[in-house]
């Protein structure tokens, strides 16, 4: 059995990366496909916090959006945003304005600047599981929300000063920065993520 289902093109395909034409681009080229560098991965640990609570379509939606009224996610231009960018923030329709993620995105960005640079990328990476002991998943149960790895590395952040990123939100970030991959194994993207867990 697989939960694998045919795209216009006929290829087999995970069916959440079906449901819109914004998911087909998101799932066939980014989902599960390595991120690397301390600002690209700081943007995945931002929207996956903004995207708590919230369908990740909204996010993605708004990716350009957030990109504009954060500087790019540039850790050190976010990191020096003042009282007048946070209600700039609070105020820019073309993001979601929820003030506890505001704030968590801006002290994230103070805390990280202070980081050596590569040090979030290594942290992070750090937490990829053996792709041994990971088999390619058949449906969608085979998905999990939360596991040990995300467990740790949100405890990790946390401890290290990170606010708004608890172990399924960090589980999503693996997914999302191949980590895992957790495209189905019938997938047409699995092999060509290049993310481990090949099964």
């Amino acid at each position: 059995m697989s939960d694998a289902i045919p795209g216009p093109d006929g290829a087999l395909r995970c069916p959440w990366g079906l449901s819109t034409e914004d998911y087909v681009a998101y799932h066939d080229g980014e989902w599960g496909r390595p991120v690397h560098g301390d600002d690209a991965l700081f943007e995945r640990l931002c929207l996956e916090a903004f995207q708590s609570g919230l369908s990740w379509i909204t996010i993605l939606r708004r990716r350009e959006g957030f990109r504009s009224a954060f500087s790019g996610f540039k850790i050190d231009a976010v990191a020096e945003f003042t009282d007048a960018d946070r209600e700039r923030l609070l105020a820019d329709e073309g993001i979601i304005r929820n003030r506890a993620k505001v704030d968590a995105t801006l002290a994230n960005a103070r805390v990280l600047a202070d980081w050596p640079e590569g040090e979030l990328d290594r942290l992070i990476w750090s937490f990829a599981p053996d792709a041994a002991t990971r088999p390619a998943p058949r449906t969608l149960t085979d998905v999990p929300a939360v596991t040990d790895e995300s467990t740790a590395l949100s405890k990790t952040l946390k401890k290290r000063g990170l606010r708004f990123i608890g172990p399924t939100t960090a589980y999503a970030l693996m997914q999302a920065c191949g980590l895992v991959n957790d495209h189905l194994a019938d997938c047409v993207a699995r092999e060509a993520s290049g993310a481990p867990g090949r099964g």
